[in-house]
């Protein structure tokens, strides 16, 4: 009936303190008067008040019920009786907790009958009675108030960190799979340019040295940018932005993509179209650099060999708009670097969050590339 804070106030000090109220009270009742018998009733049923009141912790009702009942007879039992009746409003519900302070009041008017107050008129007797045990069910009522008030924000809070904890898993998950994209992007252009060097390497041994010294050479330099850019990659996930000394990639290094993808073999034919090609924020610029370095490195493991044309276009206010397309080979092509068919799912991913579209058709005669993406005025 009580929930969890029916033992709430404990046993001993709860004793301790009605042993020392009804020591105050059998003194008073000393002190006027009360002789005799009358004097060691006092005392023993005080002292029985005192020692059930521990009971409260187990049977509440009954036993305030029970010290009102000796409250009737006795004025000792008057403070155990008001502790057990606080009790009571304290951690019980409300119609029980009334019903037991109404019993009190009944009580303490019976007693004022046979043992009236000397110098206190019967009718104020009443008013007193009735004034305090209203206070105590106003008191017991408060704190239970209380109580479930601060229950219910320590319920609040948990809930509270429990939902930041979620939100901060799911931006580390997210931040995670933005590394992952971009370890992906860079990994997969520099090792697909490595591996068309090491190709002419191994299948054409009869080109002049100089030709081959040249290829070994990109090879050398490749192998250091993609340590590089593995090193860059890691030292974001070791979550040391102080180690990063390199900007990420935008469109503006679309020159230098363009220039590297041809030195590999790959005829590029670039169509830029745009007013102003330095004002695309950098959001929307290294976006787009992604998208154009995933598609020049699909083109180069599936289809090597074919041209790639490229076509840039938008203004400021209506969006950047690129077109990749490349034609398809006559028979399939071995993947130069074998990769996880996870590159356009996570570009597409990518374009979206920045509040763009992606789509990549594949016809009868060739593969086609294209998003949209903002450009704020």
């Amino acid at each position: 009936m009580f929930g969890v804070h029916g033992c709430s106030m404990r046993p001993s000090f709860v004793a301790g303190v009605a042993g020392v109220l009804v020591a105050a009270s059998t003194y008073g009742q000393y002190a006027s008067g009360a002789r005799g018998w009358l004097l060691a009733m006092e005392i023993v049923l005080g002292v029985a008040g005192a020692a059930a009141t521990p009971l409260l912790a187990r049977r509440p009702v009954g036993t305030a019920l029970g010290l009102a009942a000796l409250a009737a007879v006795s004025p000792t039992v008057t403070p155990t009786a008001t502790i057990g009746t606080l009790h009571v409003a304290s951690f019980g519900p409300l119609p029980v907790a009334a019903g037991v302070t109404a019993a009190g009041v009944g009580a303490h008017a019976v007693r004022g009958l046979w043992l009236p107050v000397p110098g206190l008129p019967y009718g104020w007797w009443l008013v007193l009675v009735v004034a305090c045990h209203a206070a105590l069910l106003a008191a017991g009522a408060l704190g239970q108030t209380r109580r479930a008030l601060i229950a219910s924000l320590c319920e609040r809070a948990e809930r509270a960190e429990a939902e930041q904890g979620r939100r901060v898993a799911e931006a580390r998950a997210a931040e995670r799979a933005a590394l992952a994209r971009e370890m992906h992007d860079v990994l997969a252009h520099r090792l697909s340019l490595l591996a068309t060097y090491a190709g002419a390497l191994e299948y054409r041994p009869d080109h002049p040295p100089e030709r081959l010294a040249t290829a070994a050479g990109v090879v050398r330099a490749g192998v250091h940018q993609a340590l590089d850019e593995l090193r860059q990659v890691i030292t974001l996930l070791d979550d040391d932005p102080a180690g990063t000394d390199r900007p990420p990639p935008e469109l503006a290094d679309l020159p230098e993509l363009v220039e590297e993808s041809r030195a590999s073999g790959t005829e590029i034919d670039l169509r830029d179209t745009r007013p102003a090609p330095a004002e695309v924020p950098g959001p929307t610029a290294r976006t787009a650099y992604r998208v154009l370095q995933e598609a020049l490195t699909n083109a180069r493991k599936h289809a090597p060999g074919q041209p790639v044309r490229i076509a840039l276009d938008g203004a400021p206010g209506t969006g950047l708009l690129i077109a990749v397309c490349n034609p398809l080979p006559d028979a399939p092509a071995e993947p130069v670097v074998p990769g996880a068919g996870r590159g356009l799912v996570g570009l597409t991913e990518r374009v979206r969050l920045a509040g763009g579209r992606l789509d990549h058709p594949v016809t009868a005669a060739e593969f086609r590339l294209s998003a949209s993406l903002p450009w704020p005025a």
